[in-house]
């Protein structure tokens, strides 16, 4: 008798297989976009590298679209389909650090707060992002950046090596040595080209400790404020990154109670140099204007890259749109403030990332990730709770995106993609399009892995 296909894959794993109609399946097939709602026929929880092979060949088998899950952070809900088998690598969280040679092998379930945890404790780091539950491979997959990117470059750029498992099943080592066209496809061009089970990265000499915090001004500062930021963080060591956002005053008690809710311009800064130059080199910060409130000083590294994480938390609704800048001019900055009068919710924000510095010294066709020109990075985040306010908050942030589109460089950063902007793959990839769609053609010429910013086979 021929075994149930389903049972068949059971035995082939040592993870689980979960069906609609089982008790957790609600649960597993949950992104943090709540505006994303999919039913996969199966999800496939791998427990080791060793299961992802049978998964693939299972879907490929039955005819199955894949989609692949580590933290299930994507703003596009890549990570879930309807109908088809998710690989879900979120129980293979392993982080390993070898504190001599200034490396780590990471699994990709890990959240960034996971790596954080093992690698502060040696005075090392890898720059990631800055929501501490974000999971390490769509990060690294679609280029990777936050506060440490000035000086250390972007999470890809410190990717040493990958195993991955490809198309057909089988395993590969991928680095620049072995596979090198894969490894370079790899840093940036997404999960076009297979499932990465295991990352190995260079870490970098950070703190523990660093100098970082938040200043608070009213937003009716802002014109001028945004021309002295300009000005500042021009001048600024790589050492020290400054960001701001466009947004309304979240209750923070180091903020007076009658600012909560108010539009405000958030300085937000972390020197990962030593703590106490920091603290002298973002004095002037402090000049920039009347704040409501301040919250500034030395704390662990790990505190601050958690800074940020009760605003955004799972099970809100997302719709982002994101432009590159090699420039903030003043009509930018014009545009900016304009578009942050009309906040549709308490949540929605615009943020502005100062990522120039080491990341613009690499070659735009080293990597897949090409946009080495940009010096800033715009995050258009529109969030709120009731489905009510879909379209208006989709509209605010289209109409934001559609402002700014005059003073942008051009290139999108994949990981603020939302699942309607297919047509942008064009500008994500830029000139290094032709080559990404080459090693597709190599490596998954079927198309097998689509559900991303996906690069058809040439």
């Amino acid at each position: 008798m021929t075994a149930n296909p389903i049972e068949q894959l059971r035995s082939d794993l040592k993870g689980r297989v979960i069906e609609p109609g089982d008790a957790d399946y609600d649960a597993a097939r949950a992104l943090w976009n709540a505006m994303i709602d999919r039913r996969p026929a199966l999800i496939v929880r791998c427990a080791d590298a060793g299961d992802v092979g049978p998964a693939i060949r299972y879907a490929r088998a039955h005819d199955l679209a894949i989609a692949v899950r580590g933290a299930g952070h994507n703003i596009a809900g890549n990570a879930c389909c309807d109908g088809g088998l998710v690989i879900d690598l979120g129980d293979m969280t392993s982080v390993s650090v070898d504190a001599a040679q200034r490396r780590a092998l990471v699994e990709p379930g890990a959240t960034l707060a996971a790596i954080d945890a093992a690698t502060a404790p040696h005075g090392l780091a890898l720059p990631v992002g800055i929501n501490s539950t974000t999971g390490i491979a769509g990060l690294t997959l679609g280029g990777g950046f936050g506060w440490l990117t000035r000086k250390y470059g972007m999470t890809v750029d410190n990717l040493l090596s990958a195993e991955v498992t490809l198309a057909n099943g089988d395993r590969v080592h991928a680095s620049a040595d072995d596979n090198p066209d894969l490894f370079w496809a790899l840093r940036g061009g997404g999960g076009n080209f297979g499932v990465v089970t295991r990352f190995e990265f260079q870490l970098q000499p950070v703190g523990p400790a660093v100098y970082a915090g938040l200043l608070v001004f009213p937003l009716q500062l802002a014109p001028q404020l945004l021309r002295q930021y300009r000005d500042f963080v021009a001048a600024a060591p790589e050492e020290l990154t400054v960001w701001f956002v466009l947004r309304k005053a979240p209750p923070l008690p180091f903020l007076p109670e009658p600012v909560h809710g108010s539009d405000v311009v958030v300085v937000a800064l972390c020197y990962c140099g030593d703590p106490a130059e920091g603290e002298q080199l973002c004095a002037p910060l402090r000049q920039f204007g009347e704040a409501h409130g301040t919250h500034l000083g030395v704390m662990p590294l790990t505190d601050w890259q958690q800074a940020f994480d009760p605003l955004l938390t799972k099970g809100a609704r997302n719709y982002w749109k994101t432009h590159n800048f090699s420039e903030l001019s003043d009509g930018a900055l014009d545009t900016l403030v304009d578009c942050a009068t009309t906040l549709p919710t308490g949540q929605c924000e615009i943020f502005i990332a100062h990522i120039a510095g080491a990341a613009n010294r690499v070659a735009a066709d080293a990597m897949a990730y090409g946009h080495r020109d940009a010096r800033f990075v715009m995050n258009v985040h529109g969030r709120w709770d009731d489905a009510g306010d879909d379209a208006r908050c989709r509209a605010w942030a289209r109409d934001t995106f559609d402002a700014t589109r005059p003073f942008a460089s051009g290139g999108a950063y994949i990981n603020f993609m939302t699942e309607d902007e297919s047509a942008r793959v064009d500008d994500a990839f830029g000139p290094n399009l032709t080559r990404l769609r080459q090693v597709k053609r190599h490596y998954d010429p079927d198309n097998a892995f689509r559900f991303n910013q996906n690069i058809q086979p040439e």
